[in-house]
């Protein structure tokens, strides 16, 4: 019986020890990260954005499709219930053929009953220039008939990774026959 209890106290003590272990290295990985977020905001800058986002839901080769909607959006004034994916393209004019400064890439849905509401998530991926390869995030409602919209943005990768900030967007040009339009984002994010 004494051998049993000695081999058990033996057993627990390394059992410990391995727990202890274990424990020490997540705690040495968090305060790792936790030493990176620090320095990294200690370096954080602040960028300020605008470029076109041409959403083109007409044509033979339109940028934005619906892909998806409820029984009655037809009916609704607002479209409620529509979703749409979008593969937009950005530039640095609202000039369709100036140069391409990236993608919006994501999607929007109309939310609103009684007004037009959207709801955005988006990605900006840009694809020239110094920020190539990085991407801005954003969410939030785009009541599309106001002259200034405001949107959170609630992330990025590459150089644009933690950020946060926000978006304005401004109607440049709208086709409301078509649905087709040109939107100015003005963005800020801190990074």
């Amino acid at each position: 019986m004494a051998k049993r209890s000695v081999v058990l106290n033996m057993v627990l003590i390394v059992m410990l020890s391995l727990v202890a272990t274990i424990s020490w290295g997540q705690s040495s990985s968090k305060r790792e990260d936790y030493t990176t977020l620090r320095l990294h905001a200690a370096k954080e800058k602040v960028t300020s954005l605008q470029f076109y986002f041409h959403d083109v839901v007409s044509g033979k080769t339109p940028s934005a499709v619906r892909v998806a909607q409820a029984n009655d959006t037809d009916k609704s004034p607002t479209f409620f219930g529509a979703l749409i994916m979008a593969d937009d393209p950005l530039t640095e004019t609202p000039d369709p053929k100036s140069k391409l400064v990236g993608r919006a890439q994501g999607l929007y849905g109309s939310a609103g009953q009684h007004e037009l509401g959207l709801i955005m998530a988006m990605s900006f991926v840009f694809t020239e220039g110094e920020y190539n390869g990085s991407s801005i995030s954003v969410l939030g409602r785009n009541a599309a008939l106001n002259p200034v919209r405001e949107m959170a943005v609630v992330g990025g990768t590459g150089v644009f990774r933690l950020a946060r900030g926000y978006a304005i967007a401004q109607t440049y040009w709208f086709d409301p026959a078509t649905g087709d339009a040109i939107v100015c984002y003005n963005i800020t994010v801190v990074h």
